[in-house]
């Protein structure tokens, strides 16, 4: 009989809180990188990640690997570590990457999601459409309607892959994400202009998930990605 090795509690511990440090490094990473703290192209030392996360060196040299194979760090021979650059490879790719997820996602999420769960999603649409016509300028409507539209966008866009259930798809798209995060605050983040244009999108995007079609669904969603992607290159 082969006898188990015991584990013992601190040893558990111990483990959890290795564990916790890598995902909080890798956590405080992407929340600079999308509030600019980092920016795109900016090459940066395992010291700086270190004052900037305020998380230990062994936290951090795990970290490395994991951006790397996620795309946002590459490591350049004979000067360091670099963010992501936001060029037109990465826009390509990155809208290649959610138009295969999103178009399948949105046949699904017209099959399962409720009356009642659209029409509730409509009317946050319609009520920020309304706010941003009830400003002097639509153009200069404020920073927190923009954020909310934002959010908005953020939430429709992950409820339809979650729509999936499949985690590796979601893991998948949630880095993509990020990286579409990147390309907007460089090109076409979500800003007083773009609001109204990205909320009458959605509007022809929810009517085709209403007809519950999912062809028409995936159509709609591929010139909504279509139409997010020359934007994107445009700028």
């Amino acid at each position: 009989m082969v006898e188990k090795k015991k584990t013992d509690g601190r040893s558990l511990r111990n483990a959890e809180g290795h564990v916790n440090q890598r995902d909080r490094a890798y956590s405080s990473f992407t929340e600079h990188l999308l509030s600019r703290q980092l920016r795109p192209g900016q090459f940066v030392s395992q010291r700086q990640l270190v004052e900037l996360t305020q998380l230990p060196l062994a936290a951090i040299r795990e970290l490395i690997p994991r951006l790397e194979a996620e795309g946002l760090l590459v490591t350049v021979p004979q000067r360091g570590m670099q963010i992501a650059q936001v060029d037109l490879n990465l826009v390509q790719d990155a809208f290649q990457v959610r138009l295969f997820l999103e178009k399948e996602a949105v046949q699904v999420f017209a099959r399962l999601v409720s009356d009642e769960t659209l029409e509730a999603i409509r009317q946050e649409h319609f009520d920020i459409i309304d706010a941003c016509n009830a400003e002097p300028d639509a153009n200069h409507v404020s920073k927190a309607l923009v954020d909310r539209a934002q959010e908005l966008d953020s939430r429709f866009h992950h409820g339809m892959i979650d729509s999936l259930q499949n985690s590796i798809l979601t893991n998948i798209y949630r880095v993509n994400a990020i990286k579409i995060r990147l390309i907007r605050q460089a090109h076409t983040q979500l800003n007083p202009p773009l609001v109204l244009p990205t909320m009458y999108d959605h509007l022809n995007l929810l009517d085709a998930i209403a007809s519950r079609d999912p062809a028409a669904a995936a159509a709609a969603m591929e010139q909504h990605i279509h139409n997010a992607k020359n934007r994107a290159i445009a700028r």
